[in-house]
């Protein structure tokens, strides 16, 4: 609108002029009247519309004056503080949303440096920033910390950009402002939930990660060394049980706090999960140089905790290794190895720490391979079922079948338990064979059933396995896949030299076998762990002697006396009693001469398939001596 105007008014005074033009005085001519009336007439009208337009014009101008103030005023009270600079990145103009940014009034700030509100860490950061700008002449932007006059500082999102020139023909610069700090406040939360764990502060798994890397790196380029320590603590399971997760939460929170202010400037101590944690020493010079803090470790996860109305103690198992190695490892190895030392350092008694042994880590490594491979033998059945019966010696029946487990090997045939168990013992394999063991057997007794064969069964399990947790359940999910086999039909032998540290809790699952009809007995009886605790607590039916009582019983009077002793002691318990390894004739006849009739070895049969199994069955007939030494 101001612009028509004005080129009205110009309009205007070139009309003005044209009238004027048009009547040239002549100071020697005489004008008629009408002329005169007619010069003053026109002369009157243009004057009249030069004072509208000059109304106009005023109009106007009061219009770009208000325009201009509240231009200034939204300029001022925008929510983005807005300063210029200087080619001298000087501040020579700032609104007052910069003023109170700032923390300065407006006149404070003109001529100020703007590097003078810089956080001293960001100096850096804002002159690269900088320099992108003055090199390229694009907008550009960069996170920054603006210090706050009475105050420490805030995030700050700016945005610099050039400006035209002022009115001396100068360049300036243009600088937006925005107060980050609630976003940065809001990124740090998100940050902390993914790198550091939530109940005890401390770095997560994978800050862990990240800061072992890192730290791998600094070891090798200055050549120094780093220990990875692994630690697990010990008892904690049983507070939480006993107390409570709230309890055993402040447990960890507790010792966290610990562990994290021994620490040296500069190492870590994460928080894996559960009760483990991983700490990263770095800058050491000689591996010694980790012992004093492996000790604090141990001295401070021993140290008495009062919680409420409780004093709680746990100790700890550590495991530690060294990188470099003179073998090149990754990051994920180094954990392994500091976990598998923290392993021995738990089986060899806890409450100490225990470094990690490169050649026992090469044995270890060879056992993991080959528990793969029988892992992959279970899932491509290569495993097969052996049977070797048990009879009654005086009367010839056959009472039941032990069934004996064999790995049918591709390459090197049918291989014997003790090629493969003792490989596995230990591990969640041995569970997961174990149950494929009793699966297998309850399927052949349905074939045998199918056939007219009607037999008890007898299964080997390990006190591992019948110490899990939910070692019932898995047998009853077994047993229904199996409707039409009779609990009764199994019998599970454990293994006396399998060592039981629960006896109260094995005594409670074989009670509830019981109840739906298993029997258990006890293997290679007078081997293992204290027997006459085992006879005196577990509710069993049967004991079985050793075969290594047997094998030389007719050349060792100490053989035949402990022999004695243990058949007297089955029969004071009203227990059966089975005689391992009878290999001879003459092993039978000793043993029915002492009152032990029942049987089972190489004298009887070896341990066979299923079929030979049903076709031995149809005709065994026992030794003669045997029956002539019943008559008497």
């Amino acid at each position: 609108m101001a612009k028509e105007t004005l080129t009205k008014a110009q309009l205007l005074r070139q009309k003005a002029e044209a009238i004027v033009s048009a009547y040239p005085v002549d100071l020697n001519e005489s004008f008629s009247p009408e002329k005169t009336a007619q010069i003053v007439h026109e002369l009157q009208v243009h004057q009249i519309e030069l004072e509208m337009q000059n109304d106009e014009l005023r109009s106007v101008h009061n219009e770009l004056i208000e325009q201009k103030e509240r231009y200034f005023d939204l300029y001022d009270l925008a929510p983005v503080g807005y300063v210029t600079l200087s080619k001298e990145w000087q501040i020579i103009e700032a609104n007052l949303t910069a003023s109170s940014l700032l923390g300065s009034g407006r006149n404070q700030l003109i001529h100020q440096p703007f590097s003078r509100y810089i956080y001293a860490e960001d100096q850096d950061n804002f002159y690269l920033c900088r320099q992108k700008f003055l090199e390229t002449r694009i907008k550009h932007s960069c996170d920054i910390r603006l210090l706050r006059k009475g105050a420490n500082y805030f995030w700050a999102l700016i945005i610099v950009d050039s400006d035209n020139h002022d009115d001396s023909g100068g360049a300036r610069i243009r600088m937006a402002i925005s107060d980050i700090t609630d976003k940065k406040s809001y990124e740090d939360r998100l940050y902390r939930i993914g790198q550091y764990d939530s109940l005890t502060n401390l770095p997560n798994r994978l800050l862990l990660s990240d800061r072992l890397h890192q730290a791998m790196g600094q070891a090798l380029r200055y050549e120094r060394k780093l220990a990875v320590i692994y630690l697990d603590l010990d008892g904690f399971k049983e507070i939480n049980d006993t107390y409570g997760h709230d309890i055993g939460d402040q447990v960890l929170i507790m010792l966290a706090e610990k562990m994290h202010n021994i620490l040296r400037e500069g190492d870590t101590i994460a928080r894996l999960g559960g009760d483990e944690f991983v700490a990263l020493l770095l800058n050491l010079g000689r591996i010694e140089e980790a012992i004093p803090m492996l000790k604090r470790f141990l001295d401070i996860t021993n140290e008495p905790l009062e919680i409420e109305t409780h004093i709680l103690q746990v100790s700890a198992s550590l495991g530690v290794t060294f990188f470099p190695q003179a073998e090149n490892v990754d990051a994920d190895l180094l954990l392994r190895q500091a976990d598998q030392a923290m392993y021995q350092a738990k089986i060899s008694g806890r409450n100490r720490y225990h470094t990690f042994d490169i050649q026992q880590d090469s044995v270890l490594r060879e056992r993991y391979e080959l528990i793969e491979i029988i892992r992959y033998a279970i899932q491509t059945h290569q495993f097969i079922l052996y049977y070797q019966p048990k009879v009654n010696m005086k009367t010839g029946a056959v009472i039941g079948t032990e069934a004996l487990i064999r790995w049918n090997h591709p390459s090197r045939g049918l291989l014997e338990p003790s090629s493969f168990l003792p490989i596995i013992e230990g591990t969640s394999l041995c569970v997961e064979m174990g149950e494929w063991v009793i699966d297998a057997t309850l399927t052949q007794i349905e074939l045998w059933q199918s056939e007219g064969l009607s037999i008890e069964v007898s299964v080997n399990i390990g006190a591992q396995q019948l110490q899990e947790d939910n070692f019932l359940q898995r047998l009853q999910e077994i047993l229904e896949q199996h409707p039409k086999v009779s609990p009764s039909c199994l019998t599970l032998e454990i293994l006396e030299t399998s060592k039981i540290e629960n006896l109260h809790r094995t005594t409670e699952i074989i009670q509830a076998c019981r109840a739906f009809g298993i029997l258990f007995s006890l293997d290679d009886f007078g081997t293992g762990y204290s027997s006459l605790t085992y006879l005196q607590r577990l509710p069993i039916s049967t004991i079985k002697i050793d075969q290594s009582f047997i094998r030389d019983m007719l050349n060792n009077v100490d053989d035949i006396t402990i022999l004695s002793g243990i058949i007297s002691l089955g029969k004071a318990f009203h227990l059966d009693i089975i005689a391992e390894g009878v290999e001879t004739m003459e092993h039978g006849e000793l043993l029915l001469s002492m009152g032990c009739e029942l049987a089972q070895g190489y004298a009887i049969a070896h341990p066979m398939p299923p079929d030979e199994f049903v076709r031995w069955f149809a005709t065994w007939q026992p030794y003669p001596s045997w029956r002539e030494i019943s008559k008497k």
